[in-house]
């Protein structure tokens, strides 16, 4: 059964499974009249269905076997795919709103408007899933409908043909647990059948029931089976909700086996014939002949139609915003019991003539091509099964997935990935995962270098290769094997760009080219270093004279200067900075560790102005104790306006600014152009000692 366009000679099979019988119906569709070929149906030996679900699916499925036979029997052909419909007691729906845009306005075709609901389907079963969260039952959508279409934003009847921009549609979806869908699958292929289209047995009565021309009215459907009595309410134009209670005829039966002693068959007998018989006899389980009456089978029936009345009166106004409907049309066998439509007109006040039973009188698009055909209101909801198909076309597929049978909602464009949501299949585990990624800081900036990519999932359609958007059908064999996780991230030390320039300096008038050094975690590290997670690197852009001779390997000498200024060994040298020595003349060890004298810490500035008084002519002398060495602390310097808080030294010089600001004293920046150094407004020396507060300037001036 390709496509969902009509087509004589394309005959389309609809199975309707009730509770009491199951009925087969076999036509196809032409001119806008769908046309019955052949009709079956026979009722179960035993109750193996109870409120519209299966329970025994070995017995349906012979029974639907039967049916089967029968009419290909009757058609001289075999039959292979069918069309069902789905009951049960828990019926769930979800209303919503879903649009498309196209790039540019255009005609909208049928194709357009299948997959603008199927939009809609998907849409709706993702909200369901999101609320449905009271209850463990897997749910799956088993019909739709589309309530309103829209049209650039405005309300439009039928949407093909025309030229738009945009289209939308309010849906309303049905859902219903994944046991009472599954069973109804695992009967139909118990009997070598494929379900070519799934349905809800109300949307299905509803095709024939209440023709479109009626739905302007605001109508009830009320269908009346063996175990569910199914509810659709019109309006506007559309159908605007859909119900389900577990009460029908065959609580009606329940009681006629208790009060008469008889097994369910004859009870079911007694209940038909009380339509049409005065008196009815019977013979009882004792094997004895018995008798009564038609009215004393409704003097007993008439507290349980009450009851049920009820309940779909409260349903309808339930379903209506809490008020009653127009009119009423009834189907189902169920509901052909005398009494029930007087009873239901009653419950929701209305006149009883608006309820009323419908069977052929609502078959006039119906072509019964065979003689003596059943044209009664059991026979609403079979054909109705039939045209959904053309209506909607709505199914589930089951696939294998790495050797777990999965039911997938068939939109006509599954692949892969669905199976893959479907059965959780971890999403890292279906894409290539990168290696652990390394996380460090380099002079306080967070860096982060990524592992190496993984290997893709090898995936397997019957073991065929394929990918994430391959295409599944029913039965397909999909077997993914996971993606890999790349290597972890390695990086060395002198692979960092910030190792890679030379810091260019001048000894003694000749050029030399010093290679970056690095403090890791505050401990000096070599370029072939292996950095780790977290490690905090403090590049190093500059060297001490003492570590430049070493580097040379040349001994140090007297008169050291750096940039013409009188200098230490411990002095620090940038990028360009000039360094001499006196070569000639190297600096004894001992001269290069004279300690300065030590002072004692000032607690207080009072105690340090009482300390610069000691030396004063007439002031005391003190004996003092012996000191210790000051102490490392901060210092805040205002450097090109911004403060900066330098640490880690008890006393600071004007050089070491530079390790705390991002200057560049590269080749490039220096061309043509001269460094200003100024502290608290005059030019400042390398050298010079700094205090709190100091303010700094530095920059670069171009030369004339």
């Amino acid at each position: 059964m390709e496509g969902v366009k009509e087509k004589q000679g394309q005959l389309i099979f609809g199975l309707d499974i009730g509770t009491r019988s199951i009925v087969g119906t076999v036509g196809y569709l032409n001119g806008g009249k769908f046309h019955v070929l052949a009709q079956r149906s026979k009722e179960h030996e035993t109750r193996a269905m109870l409120d519209g679900q299966i329970h025994d699916i070995g017995k349906v499925g012979e029974t639907i076997s039967q049916v089967k036979e029968q009419l290909e029997e009757d058609l001289g052909r075999e039959l292979t795919d069918v069309c069902i419909a789905a009951a049960g007691r828990v019926l769930r729906t979800v209303t919503t709103y879903v649009e498309h845009t196209f790039e540019n306005d255009r005609e909208i075709l049928q194709e357009d408007i299948y997959s603008l609901c199927t939009m809609g389907v998907e849409k709706a079963y993702e909200e369901f899933q999101n609320s449905n969260t009271d209850t463990d039952m897997k749910f799956y959508c088993v019909g739709y409908t589309p309530m309103r279409y829209y049209m650039n934003g405005y309300q439009m009847g039928n949407l093909e043909g025309h030229k738009a921009k945009s289209i939308a549609v309010d849906l309303i979806a049905t859902f219903l647990p994944d046991d009472v869908v599954d069973g109804l699958y695992k009967a139909v292929e118990f009997a070598g059948l494929h379900v070519a289209n799934l349905t809800l047995e109300p949307i299905a009565a509803i095709q024939v029931a209440i023709p479109e021309k009626f739905r302007m009215l605001n109508m009830a459907l009320v269908d009346v089976g063996a175990g569910t009595s199914d509810i659709s309410i019109t309006k506007e134009g559309t159908i605007t909700a859909y119900g389900m209670i577990p009460v029908a005829g065959d609580s009606l039966t329940d009681i006629l086996v208790q009060h008469c002693l008889v097994e369910f068959e004859t009870a079911e007998q007694i209940k038909r014939k009380c339509r049409t018989q005065e008196i009815i006899e019977y013979e009882d389980i004792m094997g004895l002949p018995q008798t009564i009456t038609a009215g004393e089978v409704l003097e007993l029936l008439d507290p349980e139609i009450e009851r049920m009345t009820q309940m779909v009166s409260d349903t309808i106004k339930e379903l209506n915003g809490d008020k009653p409907v127009s009119a009423v049309f009834v189907v189902g066998g169920g509901g052909m019991v005398p009494g029930y439509t007087e009873k239901l007109a009653a419950k929701l006040g209305i006149v009883k003539e608006r309820v009323a039973i419908r069977g052929q009188e609502v078959m006039q698009t119906i072509v019964f091509e065979l003689e003596n055909a059943r044209k009664d209101a059991m026979m609403v909801t079979p054909i109705g099964i039939c045209l959904s198909y053309y209506v909607q076309s709505n199914n589930f597929i089951f696939v294998e997935f790495n050797g777990e049978r999965v039911k997938l909602y068939d939109n006509g464009k599954l692949s892969v990935t669905d199976a893959a949501m479907q059965m959780q299949f971890p999403n890292d585990q279906l894409f290539p995962r990168r290696g652990e990624a390394l996380l460090f800081t380099v002079n306080g900036k967070s860096r982060m270098v990524r592992g190496e990519q993984g290997e893709a999932a090898v995936i397997r359609v019957n073991d065929e290769e394929a990918d994430m958007y391959t295409q599944v059908h029913n039965g397909d064999h999909i077997v993914i094997t996971p993606s890999t996780e790349g290597v972890a991230a390695v990086m060395e030390l002198g692979s960092l760009p910030e190792m890679g320039d030379a810091l260019a300096v001048y000894v003694n008038g000749r050029q030399i080219s010093l290679p970056r050094t690095a403090d890791v975690n505050g401990r000096r590290e070599n370029e072939f270093y292996h950095i780790c997670q977290k490690d905090d690197i403090q590049i190093r852009n500059s060297y001490t004279v003492k570590e430049i001779a070493e580097f040379l390997d040349v001994p140090l000498g007297t008169g050291i200067k750096v940039n013409d200024t009188a200098a230490q060994p411990e002095t620090r040298v940038y990028e360009h900075f000039t360094v001499s020595w006196d070569m000639e003349n190297p600096l004894l060890e001992e001269s290069v560790t004279v300690p300065d004298p030590v002072e004692k810490p000032k607690n207080t500035v009072a105690e340090a102005q009482t300390d610069e008084g000691k030396n004063e002519p007439g002031a005391q002398t003190v004996q003092e104790t012996p000191t210790v060495p000051q102490l490392p602390h901060p210092l805040t310097v205002i450097v090109n306006h911004t403060p900066i808080i330098m640490q880690g030294k008890a006393s600071y010089v004007f050089v070491d600014v530079f390790d705390y600001i991002d200057f560049d004293l590269g080749s490039a920046a220096s061309a043509g152009r001269s460094i200003v150094t100024n502290l608290n407004g005059r030019p400042a020396q390398y050298m010079e000692t700094l205090t709190e507060g100091d303010v700094i300037e530095i920059y670069w001036k171009n030369l004339k």
